[in-house]
């Protein structure tokens, strides 16, 4: 039988008032797309696992929905600072909830376009901490996004790479690199005319010449190289187009959770050697060549599965210019001085 997902079960939960809601158990969260959670709200997120659930508010129509941890089996975290929250991975590991981070380490700092991450030297020394703790395969390398101005042009972002690469390489299996589309997000353009960048897009010859280095600058790092959110078709540099909130990777790392399993439809291959190590996909033929449990409130060209995003846009104090998640600094202080620890939301109603 095919997988078909059409939403998450259904839960019931009592809020901090001592009110009953009705809310929702997802398996996988992603925390978050909208957010830096780890950064900035990793005490918020322990917190919201000790209590059960979060409140989340619907960017449009500002409704809220609760959100049940009581299903949860795994957590994609998605970072440019994680240090705050490795204190709180034992949380996770003694609720046996897998997890993994998309952990993004740019090279902008002489740009000023990510004018409060840190260091770049310690999100290096962070990067290295993480994943000797959590094991290379759960800490993913983002280049995200590769952006052209008039004075940063392809072998500019090359160098970047290669800088970075050649001090982390040893503690990842991947990197991931998206090429800013920044024509198509009005936000993003009058952020970055007002910060006075001349941005430039990426032609097709800039693409493949990023798209040779990178592959064969991965290939002396022992690295796999993905693309997030493109349409270009890199195959024949060995690059391939990502899913970043994985299925095959949530069952490497959690391959004896059955539950995890069932709903991803793995199972387990006949005549192993490793009878716990879950490989096969069971009866999973879409039709249209995307993964049958493709998240469709993503872009066409993401390949990520479903997951429930518990993050808030206007609340991420990296305060990046060609951040698509941020209207302002005014308004991102303004959320901040509203949102404590013990808020059931990252932002108010």
């Amino acid at each position: 039988m095919p997988i078909i997902f059409k939403s998450w079960e259904k839960a019931e939960i009592k809020n901090c008032e001592g009110e009953n809601q009705t809310g929702i158990a997802p398996l996988i969260i992603s925390a978050s797309r909208s957010t830096d959670i780890p950064a900035f709200y990793s005490e918020w997120f322990a917190n919201r696992l000790k209590a059960g659930y979060c409140k989340w508010i619907n960017p449009f129509n500002r409704k809220p929905q609760y959100v049940s941890f009581e299903k949860c089996r795994f957590v994609v975290f998605w970072s440019k600072n994680p240090a705050p929250m490795i204190p709180y991975l034992d949380l996770l590991d003694g609720k046996g909830i897998g997890w993994y981070f998309q952990f993004t380490v740019n090279d902008y700092g002489a740009e000023g376009f990510e004018p409060n991450v840190p260091k770049l030297d310690e999100r290096i020394e962070t990067f290295a901490m993480l994943s000797e703790k959590a094991g290379k395969e759960r800490v993913i390398w983002r280049f995200d996004p590769l952006i052209l101005t008039d004075k940063l042009q392809p072998s500019d972002l090359l160098r970047k790479i290669e800088r970075i690469g050649n001090q982390i390489h040893s503690y990842t299996e991947k990197l991931v690199i998206s090429f800013a589309d920044i024509s198509n997000y009005a936000k993003v353009k009058r952020n970055l005319g007002a910060a006075g960048v001349n941005w430039q897009e990426f032609s097709p010859e800039a693409i493949e010449e990023i798209a040779a280095t990178v592959s064969s600058l991965a290939e002396g790092w022992g690295l796999d190289v993905a693309t997030c959110g493109e349409s270009a078709d890199l195959e024949k540099y060995r690059i391939l187009h990502n899913r970043c909130i994985d299925d095959e990777l949530m069952m490497r790392i959690s391959a004896t959770d059955q539950m995890l399993a069932d709903f991803l439809g793995y199972g387990p291959e006949q005549g192993s050697l490793f009878p716990n190590q879950p490989i096969r996909k069971v009866g999973i033929n879409a039709e249209d060549g995307q993964h049958p449990l493709k998240d469709k409130g993503q872009r066409k060209e993401c390949g990520c599965i479903v997951s429930k995003d518990i993050g808030q846009y206007n609340t991420c104090e990296h305060l990046c210019i060609y951040c698509y998640a941020n209207t302002s600094a005014q308004i991102v202080q303004k959320n901040r001085n509203l949102i404590s620890a013990n808020s059931e939301s990252i932002i108010a109603e």
